[in-house]
């Protein structure tokens, strides 16, 4: 069995992710939105797990549902169609304001390449992840975690009890069974002791996975695997003719921080969340349209389209995560568009 069948016949035993044949380039949109019928012990947050989801992704889709008592029979929406974010499909890409991490496996010569797609936590906005370029560096299993100088003053400041000076491997460490420390200094992908977090702005600056996905990504991404971590609340695609857009609310804008990847393969067998969060630098903040017009440029660049602005702003408005047809392509003189075309536009 060829590696990227292998990962196919792995995953349902070992994630909920969702998993796609990757399209061509110039297509960018996978998946589809589902419904489910909640159960009568369902939370939001149990539905959002069983389905690749978080609680960021199951609530923006679900605005009028009760997320820890939905009931039984409610139709929940499953946002479980993505534009794939801008920029190289390779490696892991972690988009912040979507709280989504995506995988693009080394596809193996003359079978289809994939792309898998995970919730994910991250950093409190006073403890930001920071942006930028890097990569997985060490990996380790059942990791300790040496909790740092600035949490132990926060809990100090909270007056709660403080924490030992190591947190061994176990039902009490925030870092769960596995952890991927990047090249950027004191931050990592790790598991975590409470899944129901996942999805939410609940970390030290760290990328916080459901166990059962971080333990299956820890088996198959290297060291050295390239990670890209952008923040694109608003992320434009082609889906054949039609241009996609998909809104998320905004984040506040982050300094990019890049990294040189560095050499060596290394174990670790400690490891600790960051100690310090997105370097200070002020920056203006870019308004949702701002984001929403440099995603179309970059979508536009080789194929031109109309856009029909005023449902982009409504869905920027809505910011609920799930893509919709927003412009189509511009045919050629020779081949004018008819207002049919355009009517559902």
């Amino acid at each position: 069995m060829n590696r990227a069948l292998l990962l196919l016949a792995l995953l349902p035993l070992a994630s909920h992710a969702e998993i796609y044949e990757l399209p061509p380039e110039g297509i960018d949109v996978i998946g589809s939105v589902t419904t489910v019928r909640a159960g009568y012990e369902d939370t939001l947050v149990d539905i959002a797990r069983r389905h690749g989801l978080g609680y960021h992704d199951i609530v923006q889709a679900n605005p009028d549902v009760n997320v820890w008592l939905p009931g039984e029979g409610t139709e929940v929406v499953l946002p479980t169609q993505y534009v794939l974010p801008s920029g190289p499909r390779k490696g892991l890409v972690l988009n912040l304001a979507e709280y989504r991490l995506y995988y693009y496996p080394e596809p193996v010569p003359g079978e289809p390449a994939y792309v898998m797609t995970y919730p994910m936590s991250i950093g409190r906005m006073d403890w930001d992840t920071p942006l930028g370029l890097t990569s997985v560096v060490a990996k380790a299993v059942n990791p300790a975690w040496y909790p740092p100088a600035s949490v132990h003053q926060e809990r100090l400041d909270e007056g709660r009890e403080p924490l030992p000076r190591v947190v061994p491997p176990g039902p009490e460490n925030p870092l769960g069974s596995r952890a991927m420390r990047l090249g950027l200094p004191g931050y990592l992908i790790h598991g975590t002791n409470r899944p129901a977090g996942v999805g939410m702005r609940v970390t030290h600056g760290c990328i916080r996975m459901f166990p059962e996905d971080i333990e299956f990504l820890f088996e198959h991404v290297a060291v050295r695997t390239p990670v890209r971590i952008v923040n694109e609340p608003i992320k434009i695609g082609w889906d054949g003719e039609n241009l996609v857009m998909e809104a998320h609310p905004l984040l506040e804008e982050k300094p990019l921080v890049t990294v040189d990847e560095p050499g060596g393969e290394q174990t670790v067998e400690a490891v600790t969340e960051s100690e310090e969060g997105a370097a200070e630098e002020t920056v203006v903040p870019k308004s949702a349209l701002t984001y929403a017009t440099e995603r179309f440029v970059d979508a536009t660049r080789v194929r031109d389209a109309s856009m029909d602005w005023d449902r982009a702003e409504r869905l920027i408005d809505a910011a609920n995560g799930m893509p919709s047809t927003v412009g189509a392509g511009i045919k050629t003189a020779s081949a004018p568009v008819s207002p049919e075309e355009h009517a559902d536009l």
